[in-house]
């Protein structure tokens, strides 16, 4: 194998022109320069650059605008950094789709967070002090004391202080959420949920022959007096709420709601599960419905959207031990246990403090997407500017089902209404996730594509399916 050829130390590397106060923000000067020598051959995948302290005193700028300039690079993909060995160009990525996806609820890689290096450096600082036997082995007690303790440390700002104890951890929301049906209702039983739901929440309540009956919902979330009324009238073995940044229409139901919902189900004595991914996400949401009916709901929280959904590690908040118990129960029936690896990845990362800075960097990230889906999208847009996706009311002459294919044929993926229906729907939308696409330029893209054919007519009988 050749071996890399490095830059010059001595002079000013000959990719790099100088810099100029008029050009726009030096970090972004750099960053087009090594991508306009990428682009003529003055510098080659496997080239090594200079150390980011050496071409800032090289440059007479502050290590900031290296350290930036180079982050900007690796998310150009122009980049990659090989730990104690320095920062090389990238080879080329191939492009294996040409999908552009936004149909996939994903956290969007955040700007200026090394994501390779923190999985590298949490899984080294797990193998360093765990016992990697107990890695590789059972674990039947919902996760081991570290898990549940980071669980507790990552619901501090949801609740304050918690008991670990009260914990479980899951192999991601979608089996917390099959073990609660399983544990808590018998089959025939009615779920009630609002007309727009989690698809996951149909899937498991099928599966498992309960019924899930629609509550009206508003601009605020559930309708109070139409979940009392579906309280007496179905006798239900649970209500689901998603109450944060709501998977798919986007709302997040307000405080005076929220409590008029747990005194409700107080009242009828139901229980809630409480389906709250994108909590930490949004900007200055309510406590969680939880916090107001303690003893009647069921919390839980992925690591999914704020982390990545690779970790497949969810905590669960089950106050009642001989509940807990049963939960556990269900779970080992079909998922058994969260990887213990990945758990512990969760934890290191959590209790380190990795997790903080990685949700704030995606917090950020969505942030900046919603704006320019906002930008983009015009007058269609309706989004609050926080969370994974938007939710697009469409103009009379699409239906959400139509616009779905017509989107796939010009090669973009979006979800249409009827995905998260849960009974008949009449609503006319479809979700788009802003986060799977990992590319800005790509989502960009992908967005002026939608607004270009939501702004045409559909053609004749394109609705037809043959």
């Amino acid at each position: 194998m050749s071996q890399p050829r490095p830059i010059q130390d001595e002079s000013l590397p000959i990719w790099l022109p100088r810099l100029a106060a008029h050009r726009g923000p030096r970090f972004l000067q750099i960053a087009d320069a090594l991508q306009a020598a990428l682009a003529d051959g003055s510098l080659k995948p496997g080239d090594r650059l200079p150390p980011q302290r050496q071409l800032a005193t090289q440059l007479d700028v502050d290590l900031t605008t290296i350290t930036r300039a180079y982050d900007e690079a690796r998310r150009r993909n122009l980049l990659e950094g090989r730990g104690a060995r320095g920062t090389y160009v990238a080879a080329p990525k191939v492009e294996l789709t040409s999908i552009l996806d936004l149909s996939m609820n994903t956290p969007p890689p955040p700007d200026g967070v090394d994501f390779d290096d923190m999985l590298k450096q949490g899984l080294s600082q797990v193998l360093m002090s765990a016992d990697n036997g107990l890695l590789m082995t059972y674990h039947l007690a919902g996760g081991s004391g570290s898990d549940r303790q980071a669980g507790a440390k990552w619901l501090e700002p949801m609740f304050g202080h918690l008991d670990s104890q009260q914990l479980v951890v899951c192999p991601g929301a979608q089996a917390a959420i099959a073990a609660l049906i399983l544990a808590l209702t018998e089959p025939g039983d009615v779920i009630l949920a609002e007309p727009m739901s989690y698809p996951g929440l149909r899937a498991a309540a099928s599966q498992f022959g309960r019924h899930i009956i629609a509550v009206a919902a508003d601009q605020q979330g559930m309708v109070p007096a139409m979940l009392e009324e579906a309280c007496r009238q179905h006798k239900p073995g649970l209500v689901y709420l998603n109450p944060t940044l709501q998977n798919p229409t986007a709302i997040t139901i307000p405080e005076r709601r929220r409590q008029e919902l747990a005194g409700i189900v107080k009242r009828c004595n139901v229980r809630i599960v409480e389906d709250d991914p994108c909590w930490l996400l949004a900007d200055a949401p309510p406590p969680p419905i939880a916090t107001f009916a303690p003893e009647q709901v069921y919390y839980i929280s992925t690591l999914s959207k704020c982390l990545t959904p690779g970790l497949r590690v969810a905590f669960v908040l089950i106050r009642d031990p001989h509940e807990r118990e049963r939960f556990l129960v269900a779970l080992r029936s079909f998922a058994l246990m969260a990887a213990p690896l990945t758990a512990a990845l969760a934890t290191q990362w959590i209790l380190d403090g990795s997790a903080d800075r990685l949700v704030d960097g995606v917090r950020k990230e969505a942030r900046l997407r919603h704006r320019m889906a906002r930008d983009i999208m015009a007058g269609r847009y309706s989004g609050a500017g926080d969370g994974l996706h938007v939710w697009l009311e469409l103009p009379t002459y699409w239906n959400s089902s139509q616009l779905a294919r017509a989107a796939g044929n010009e090669g973009i993926a979006v979800t249409p209404a009827e995905a998260f229906a849960t009974g008949s729907s009449s609503v006319n939308a479809i979700r788009i996730s802003l986060g799977s696409i990992k590319d800005r330029g790509r989502l960009q893209a992908g967005l002026q594509r939608l607004s270009h054919l939501l702004a045409r007519r559909p053609e004749p009988f394109s609705a037809v399916v043959v």
